[in-house]
């Protein structure tokens, strides 16, 4: 930075362009050495809550068991062909659910429900690069 003196004036301060691009390069190196990190954490993220996401689904099945009895519950369950209609048999038991499965699961994580409720196996979850064990 640089003061300059004129009759008219008592000090005019500024920034030289030198500085101001000395500046913008060190912002610069730090963007770029922040961007791959702040891109992992959110791939990180998804993954955690897509295992969240599954872990409910495992506690819904359990509390489904329990409120309508594990004959019913197994009947009900059988007769519910896809996942969509197996995930409407949960909704009601989960804390936070969306309308479909598909909106209920971040983008690109799927699940697979068991044939049979009663044996209590979990749901396996896959994601883009193949399933993950939780």
């Amino acid at each position: 930075m640089h003061a300059t003196t004129s009759k008219s004036h008592s000090f005019i301060r500024g920034f030289s362009l030198v500085e101001m691009m000395a500046c913008v390069s060190i912002i610069g190196i730090i963007a770029f050495m922040a961007i791959p990190s702040v891109t992992r954490m959110r791939g990180d993220s998804e993954r955690n809550l897509a295992i969240a996401r599954a872990e409910s689904l495992n506690l819904a099945q359990a509390s489904f068991i329990q409120v309508r009895g594990r004959s019913q519950a197994a009947l009900e369950w059988v007769a519910a062909s896809s996942a969509d209609s197996k995930y409407k048999l949960l909704r009601d038991y989960l804390s936070f659910a969306e309308t479909t499965l598909t909106a209920y699961m971040p983008s690109g994580y799927t699940v697979t429900f068991p044939p049979s409720i009663t044996s209590m196996t979990k749901v396996s979850l896959s994601s883009p690069t193949g399933i993950i064990y939780y």
